[in-house]
């Protein structure tokens, strides 16, 4: 059994967090089969918690100008949510996402290897192969992925991963991820989002791995029969906030820009997708994680950084005056209040990390847009030990001094409400806005 050990066990996955509050929203249901919320199209293949509702979707086309036909791009492409939406728009589509794994799942939503019956079809063949099996012998698991299923159902999740490696059809990866969108569905300990608790038992809301696969499979060629068609669109995986991330994209070519970036203070997605990445198989430790997934990642989380990158990071913003005084001003009373707890977290540490990283990423933008093109960002401010940072502000004052204008902010709802009872936690309001700012020129 592989040691699948993640990141500061201590008091990081097996303790809420005191800002829990101001995360994204936790998708719920796990029968839906979706990503954050099941209202979006295509929106039904896996439960990743970094996306759009339709109505902050339609929001955020609504408040920008972009011709028909033209290029929309999005930095943080996630499940390509966004990307569907600018489709269905008649826009071209080009998304950036650093998670290999669900920059695969982003792309395949623009793939159609053929009629999308066609995917049920060969879905079937993989569950009689995967049934005559037997259920197959598992072999040497991570402990994660043992500790989540039944033996039994735990075999037959193997011989169905077996069945689509040994496939040759057309559909073989849209039917990779009808396996790892079934995995939650079928799980009996907690892997819910952000931290996945393998010793916190619970009731698996299915328990036929085959059966659950064809019903996934099922669902995703549905969604694929009432989708636009796919136009001019794909999704890489790169870092945006790398030049190379960008390779793909000619200067000065994209008309617009459709994103919801990373959270202060949000979830780690290489560690909350743990499960799926250790099933499939190439990767078996928190090691391969770390050096594969999570270093290409926006710092948003404060065990993705270190006093050195903080270091660099600070060396970083001292070119933008404004924003570096307006980060170091933060910085301090966040300091602060770490000093005042034992094993307090280094918030003040985050804070600098996460704000070079999005001026690394505005720069890279600025560079790949037209004069005159605007952008919709959707982002939520946060208040780590009750200090309010208002980061859709933040935001914008990087975006005006790399060369950006500020249009507005519009509030698109209220966040944290569900932990206001709690007196562990701050009682700072927060909530999630639309930034809408356009390139100069």
């Amino acid at each position: 059994m592989v040691d699948a050990t993640g990141p500061e066990t201590d008091g990081y996955r097996m303790k809420l967090d005191e800002t829990d509050d101001e995360r994204k929203d936790v998708p719920n249901g796990v029968g839906r089969a979706n990503g954050p919320r099941g209202d979006v199209p295509l929106g039904r293949w896996f439960r990743y918690p970094a996306g759009f509702s339709s109505d902050s979707l339609d929001r955020s086309f609504n408040a920008i100008s972009v011709p028909q036909g033209a290029v929309i791009v999005d930095p943080f492409a996630g499940v390509a949510t966004a990307g569907v939406g600018a489709v269905s728009r008649a826009y071209a589509f080009h998304g950036i996402e650093s998670h290999s794994l669900i920059a695969e799942l982003g792309q395949l939503k623009f793939a159609r290897p053929g009629p999308p019956e066609d995917l049920v079809a060969a879905a079937a063949v993989v569950a009689r192969r995967a049934a005559s099996s037997g259920g197959s012998e598992v072999p040497d698991e991570t402990s994660l992925v043992e500790s989540a299923f039944p033996k039994r159902v735990l075999r037959e999740l193997v011989a169905i991963r077996q069945a689509i490696r040994a496939s040759r059809s057309p559909w073989r990866a849209h039917m990779k991820w009808a396996l790892l969108g079934s995995l939650r569905d079928l799980a009996v300990v907690n892997v819910g989002w952000p931290y996945q608790r393998p010793t916190q038992e619970r009731v698996a809301p299915y328990s036929a791995a085959v059966g659950r696969f064809q019903q996934r499979a099922a669902v995703m060629a549905e969604d694929l029969k009432g989708a636009a068609n796919t136009g001019r669109a794909t999704v890489v995986r790169g870092d945006s906030r790398l030049a190379s991330g960008w390779a793909l994209v000619d200067p000065g070519s994209v008309s617009g820009c459709v994103s919801s970036p990373p959270y202060l203070n949000n979830f780690d997605y290489a560690d909350a997708t743990r499960l799926e990445l250790y099933f499939w198989g190439e990767h078996r430790t928190w090691q391969d994680v770390t050096k594969n997934v999570r270093s290409g990642m926006v710092r948003a989380a404060t065990h993705q950084t270190t006093d050195g990158a903080a270091t660099a990071a600070r060396e970083r913003l001292r070119s933008l005056p404004r924003s570096h005084a307006e980060v170091e001003g933060l910085e301090s009373p966040l300091a602060q209040e770490r000093a005042k707890r034992p094993r307090g977290k280094e918030y003040d540490r985050l804070l600098v990390c996460y704000s070079a990283d999005m001026l690394d990423v505005l720069q890279n933008l600025f560079r790949s847009l037209r004069p005159g093109a605007q952008c919709a960002w959707t982002i939520g401010d946060s208040a780590p030990y009750g200090v309010y940072i208002d980061t859709p502000a933040l935001i914008g004052l990087f975006a005006s001094e790399v060369g950006f204008e500020v249009l507005r902010s519009e509030t698109l709802r209220s966040r944290g409400l569900r932990w206001r009872t709690n007196g562990s936690r701050h009682q700072v309001a927060l909530c999630e806005k639309v930034l809408v700012f356009r390139k100069l020129g």
